[in-house]
This record gives structure tokens, sequence and C-alpha cells, in this order.
């Protein structure tokens, strides 16, 4: 008999968040993958246990060279426990590598559910939770961060990002530009721990506050763009609707006709837009 993958969510802050089958888990699995061997060390000395199986690192670097030695193991009958310095495995951390070829294997794959800093900072936030899109990190280069943001620019569904404390002021101050200045937001800093900080304001004043320096496990949520009707969106927003499009591989003729379908508006008037704005450009 094959083996099974258990991918086992751990605390984001509080380790009495831990939840109650990840002691016995940790202690009965043949294999314990962990993003950090030291911080598994630390979590099974606060939860009072000892690992009896081999454990062995499984990070960024070596996911893709340890995944096979890990399937072969799971293939001969091994339990094997995957877990990330915290939250759930897979969710921008290790795991989807190893689940994809598990599945390719015809493994089991199961979970043991635990903290998420996605829902726990949608919960906080305030804005609407009822729809979500996940986008994790934001590359790290300013031209590269715009272009992804400007990809979820129309996106009505409530956003969710990680970020690093030290690119928080200018990943705000890009979504301030492109969702606009009065997008509302939250910060959410070091959840379920001590310092726990949640900041809820519009962008541009989000970003001027993070400006001064932040620290700390970030989760940025951000309020969908709004429903707008026919006719109502202006010039402006119609041309960066068309920018988007061809910063996304679109033809310029085939973004006009689709924005213009968007807005239930003329094709000539986006047209208009655009030229109108290439002419204001040139000066």
């Amino acid at each position: 008999m094959t083996g099974t993958l258990v991918l086992a969510g751990t605390p984001i802050g509080d380790i009495a968040d831990a939840p109650p089958r990840l002691a016995t888990e940790l202690e009965n699995a043949d294999i314990v993958a962990a993003e950090d061997t030291r911080r598994l060390r630390g979590l099974t000395r606060a939860l009072g246990i000892h690992t009896s199986g081999r454990v062995v690192s499984y990070f960024e670097g070596n996911e893709s060279a340890r995944t096979p030695e890990l399937v072969e193991a799971l293939v001969g009958g091994a339990r094997v426990l995957l877990v990330t310095d915290a939250g759930m495995p897979s969710v921008s951390d290790p795991g989807y590598r190893l689940v994809a070829a598990a599945v390719e294997q015809d493994i089991k794959v199961t979970a043991v559910p635990g903290p998420s800093a996605v829902l726990t900072a949608l919960a906080l936030s305030g804005l609407p939770v009822d729809r979500f899109c996940f986008e994790g990190f934001l590359p790290r280069k300013a031209g590269e961060r715009l272009g992804r943001l400007r990809e979820v620019a129309d996106e009505r569904r409530t956003l969710v990002y990680f970020e690093a404390p030290h690119r928080l002021d200018d990943t705000l101050a890009a979504m301030a530009e492109v969702f606009g200045a009065e997008r509302r937001a939250a910060v959410c800093r070091e959840l379920t721990k001590t310092y726990e900080e949640v900041k809820r304001g519009p962008l541009a004043e989000l970003a001027a506050w993070a400006a001064e320096g932040v620290r700390g496990e970030i989760t940025v949520v951000v309020e969908g763009a709004p429903e707008t009707g026919p006719g109502e969106l202006d010039a402006a927003e119609l041309v960066r609707r068309v920018q988007v499009r061809e910063e996304a591989g679109e033809r310029r003729k085939e973004a006009i006709v689709a924005v213009a379908a968007e807005a239930g508006l003329p094709k000539r008037e986006v047209f208009d837009a655009v030229v109108a704005a290439k002419n204001a450009a040139k000066g």
C-alpha cells in the first residue's frame, strides 16, 4: 500500500492556536518535511512533544530536488507530514510541487486544518469577504509590480496580498496609483501575536502611514473595484483599461473593442479617448 501525505497547518503567531491533531501527526509521522528544521524544533518544544520519524528540510531552494525522494517514500508506504514556518503549506509556501507529484502517483493527500493569515486578515479587515482573490506576494521590481496590479485593477472581489515590511510603503503607494487613492484597504500586522495591529483606511492614507516604517509579518486586504453602470466611466478610466489590456498582450484595436463592450459605449468613444490621451502625452 502507498502511504499518505499530510499537509499540516501551524500557528501564525500564538502557539495556543495549534490544531489538536498537529502534535499527534508530528509524533507519529515516518518523515517530517519542514520548511525550516530549526523552527520545527521550536514548535515541538512549545508543544512538549518529540518527533519519532526522520526530519528533512523542504524549502524553496531544495523543493524540486527533494520532491522525488519524498514521493518515493510515499510510494513505499510512508506517512509524510509537511509543515511550513507558519500557516498552511502551499499557500505562498512550499508544498504545491509535492502535492501535485503525489496526486500524479495516486497517493492519498490529506490535511490538518490550521491557522491562515489570509482568512484571519479577511475576517478582521472590515471589507467584504463573500468573494475574494488571494494574490500572494507582488513582484519586487516597481515596473513588474505595477503591471501585476493593473491586471486586477477592475477586479470586484476583495484582494489579499502578503508583503514584506520594508516594501510595504512602496506597495501601498503603487496600489493607490493603480486602484485609486480612496480605495479602502486594511494592513494586518503580526496577526495573533503580542503586537497585533490592523490599520484601516484609504490606500493613500495607509501609504503615508507605512512610509514611517512598519515591522512584522504583513497581510494587506484591498477592497474590490466598484461596480459601474453604462456611461459612468470617464475618459481617463477608459484609457487606463485599454492600457491594462495592451500590457497583458492584446492589440490596441481588440482592447478598445473589449473596453467599449464592458462600458456599454460606442467603440468610437473609447477610440477617441485613447487618441486624445496619446496626443496629450506628446505635448
